[in-house]
């Protein structure tokens, strides 16, 4: 199968929003467009309100992505758990599309005999290693998120350990919301190191806003410029290569 890329949304927050678009809408948009949206909610000792809690489960299923709320101290392990967990669920659905186009449209991978069942999990797990990805990371900074910003640092610096230990590209950007001047703010173009967060987050300040349905338009505004610069750039080098320059 072509490997292609995944591309996934990985949001960190810790309520609902409050401006701005719908972001379940803007999740099942997300969907239309590949890229699924992952959330952790983090608590402190207190939790998530019903309201954010629905609003969380929500956005993930609207975008087929997962969900899970967490202690801030567990917040390292959870991230790299729910991005390796999306990938998973992201290939089988790969999978099983190509196996109802060679075994028809009601088979799935649940109907193969255990053994076949074994050998195409072997193939998730090896694409899994090998498959290139791009996670664009939403980081809430309003006001109740001041205090967790260094152990949500923390967290994506061991999760871009845990993922350059694949043989696959990886590559992350990182928007927080509110930002400084507007409601979505840019603090990391896409880069293969996370480790330049380090200067980043120490700079980062907090506000009363939560825009995450704005958060999460911009980043699938920003997928696409992407692939605008990149089929412009394979043009060129076409271009170059019939032009024997």
């Amino acid at each position: 199968m072509a490997k292609g890329t995944i591309k996934q949304i990985l949001l960190i927050t810790d309520g609902c929003s409050n401006q701005g678009d719908d972001p379940v809408a803007m999740a099942a948009l997300a969907k239309e467009q590949g890229i699924t949206v992952n959330v952790i909610g983090v608590m402190d000792q207190d939790t998530i309100d019903e309201q954010g809690m629905q609003e969380i489960e929500g956005i993930a299923m609207a975008s087929g992505g997962v969900n899970q709320v967490v202690y801030a101290q567990q917040l390292s392990h959870t991230v790299q758990m729910v991005t390796r967990k999306a990938m998973t669920q992201t290939l089988q659905g790969v999978i099983n599309k190509e196996l109802q186009q060679i075994l028809g449209s009601s088979s799935s991978m649940e109907d193969l005999p255990p053994d076949k069942r074994g050998e195409v999990m072997e193939v998730v797990d090896e694409l899994g290693e090998t498959v290139e990805l791009e996670v664009l990371i939403l980081v809430d900074t309003s006001a109740s998120m001041k205090h967790k910003l260094p152990t949500v640092k923390e967290a994506l610096l061991d999760l871009s350990l845990s993922l350059n230990a694949r043989m696959g590209d990886n590559r992350f950007g990182v928007f927080v919301f509110p930002g400084k001047r507007k409601d979505v703010e840019k603090v990391l173009d896409w880069t293969p190191k996370l480790e330049s967060l380090t200067s980043i987050f120490p700079k980062l300040t907090t506000g009363g806003i939560t825009p995450t349905g704005p958060a999460i338009r911009e980043a699938l505004t920003y997928f696409k410029k992407k692939r605008s610069l990149r089929s412009l750039i394979s043009r060129d080098e076409q271009y170059i290569e019939e032009s024997g320059m």
